[in-house]
């Protein structure tokens, strides 16, 4: 007689799943508050290792991004990439989820496996406002990733203009502003 058990959770439980992660896409705050009270995981993960804040993260969601959070979900619980949610908003461009993360106590300079920081990505796609609220908050401007790169080297690399006119007007190791 042959086993016809499946390993593993049913279509019903995976079609579940697939809602639960749509809704922090969406960035449905309230449904996903009410799961949350309800007992679903703050840290639950997909397939590839996104957590419910990645996704609300990159999705531009600081209102379910903050839900999460308050019900103790992990602020850099990196992906199977080792993405962390305050790069994939930086990459996006999402300062409110940004601001979101760090004062749920995400690590400012959570860097990914090749060391880029949050600060090197919203250089490298241009996001000045992104780039003047992570240093005012602490953001090390002089951090270098493995291939020795700093954010302001990507900025140029990448010929994002302004911001690399920003961060060049910086002196490394000091926290003075162009034109200060």
């Amino acid at each position: 007689m042959q086993d016809t058990r499946r390993e593993g959770p049913d279509e019903d439980t995976i079609a579940f799943a697939t809602e639960v992660f749509n809704t922090a896409r969406r960035g449905d705050a309230s449904m996903l508050d009410a799961l949350l009270h309800k007992g679903l995981p703050p840290n639950l993960r997909n397939d590839k290792g996104d957590s419910l804040v990645m996704l609300a993260s990159y999705h531009g969601h600081a209102d379910a991004v903050r839900v999460l959070l308050e019900h103790k979900a992990d602020p850099d619980l990196r992906n199977d990439n080792g993405q962390t949610p305050i790069a994939g908003a930086a990459f996006k461009g999402f300062k409110d989820v940004i601001e979101t993360l760090l004062a749920h106590g995400a690590d400012i300079e959570g860097a990914s496996p090749d060391g880029r920081t949050a600060l090197m990505i919203a250089a490298m796609f241009n996001r000045v406002e992104i780039v003047d609220m992570l240093i005012a908050r602490g953001a090390n401007p002089d951090a270098r990733d493995q291939n020795g790169l700093s954010a302001r080297e990507y900025a140029a690399r990448m010929g994002a203009a302004d911001t690399a006119a920003q961060l060049a007007g910086r002196q490394p190791g000091t926290d003075a502003s162009p034109g200060a």
